[in-house]
């Protein structure tokens, strides 16, 4: 399993409440949150999919996520 991070679209906690069932329903995704303070509203993800799969999932859920780069 590892972390993965987003640069997102998610602007407010009902944004995250939108995008809540999406992410816990998915198989392989252990835990996840959203950085409102940050600018970039980065999500952190811990699952065993890859960022493609992830994006996806909050792609069908209406909004968008870019993949940000591990140093």
């Amino acid at each position: 399993m590892e972390t993965l991070k987003f640069k997102t679209n998610i602007k407010c906690g009902g944004c995250i409440a939108a995008v809540t069932p999406f992410l816990t329903a998915e198989n392989g995704i252990d835990k996840w949150e959203v950085d409102l303070q940050n600018p970039d509203r980065i999500l952190s993800v811990e699952t065993d999919k890859s960022a493609g799969e992830v994006a996806e999932v909050l792609k069908k859920a209406g909004y968008a996520a870019e993949p940000i780069a591990s140093l």
